[in-house]
């Protein structure tokens, strides 16, 4: 490029400065798009360094992930709202003790639904990480784990197919394919298929939420990390009434 093309490029920068500092509509949108872009970026850097669970960690996860979290808004509040839940359908939970400190803080974004970590006993983390395969291992005549197809980067438990007990409604649903639950590695919580009366137990005691996006079945569930022993005890119970609920059998 030579002097003439760099001076004639640098009069129209300078052209275009001034007529963006000499008119406020112009200045303000300038400003605006700025500010707008530096958010969805650093936006976009916190949601892949957390960890993007099922969703391609990309832009095209990212603008999908966008859209979703703009079109079900409405159903945010409706999340920790016992009430959009039955309570006359079957049902394998006692009594639920409410969460120490109630809710935890969810990250911001729809997907994937997590909550802002929370300290936990070391102890606590690693037998939550191997409860599925425990699970798996002492009923592998019903059970199975394999790679969660909703998460993507956890191992899944899955109801054996040829179990003749199996829950019609979960036969029939062709989203969640037979699936349990799966545990988060980043956050410690995890997601459980319940049935939409010990689904409602769980909000009630402020040990859980609807999953995100309503189009799923309405027993899929976040539920809240546990913090120590004694919690995943609890956890435990959620994973035997998930289990009861999609094969038919009690273990």
């Amino acid at each position: 490029m030579n002097s003439n093309a760099i001076e004639g490029w640098l009069a129209s920068v300078e052209r275009l400065f001034a007529t963006i500092k000499a008119t406020p509509v112009i200045s303000g949108l300038a400003v605006t798009v700025g500010l707008g872009t530096a958010w969805v970026i650093h936006d976009y850097r916190q949601w892949k360094a957390f960890g993007t669970g099922g969703t391609p960690p990309n832009v095209y996860g990212y603008c999908r992930m966008t859209i979703l979290r703009i079109r079900f808004a409405y159903h945010v509040p409706l999340q920790t709202n016992p009430e959009t839940l039955r309570n006359d359908g079957p049902s394998f939970l006692k009594a639920i003790p409410q969460r120490a400190g109630g809710r935890p803080r969810l990250m911001p974004r729809i997907l994937p639904q997590r909550q802002r970590p929370e300290p936990i006993e070391p102890a606590t983390h690693h037998k939550l990480m191997a409860l599925m395969s425990r699970v798996a291992s002492q009923h592998s005549d019903i059970l199975e784990t394999r790679l969660s197809h909703t998460e993507g980067t956890a191992d899944g438990l899955y109801a054996r197919k040829n179990n003749i007990n199996v829950n019609p409604i979960v036969a029939a649903d062709r989203e969640l394919n037979y699936e349990i639950g799966h545990a988060h590695h980043a956050d410690n919580s995890l997601h459980l298929w319940l049935s939409e009366a010990d689904a409602r137990k769980v909000i009630e005691a402020r040990w859980g939420q609807r999953f995100c996006l309503p189009t799923v079945q309405r027993g899929w569930t976040m539920i809240y990390a546990p913090r120590n022993a004694e919690e995943l005890k609890l956890i435990e119970e959620f994973v035997k009434a998930s289990v009861r609920w999609v094969t038919g059998v009690a273990i």
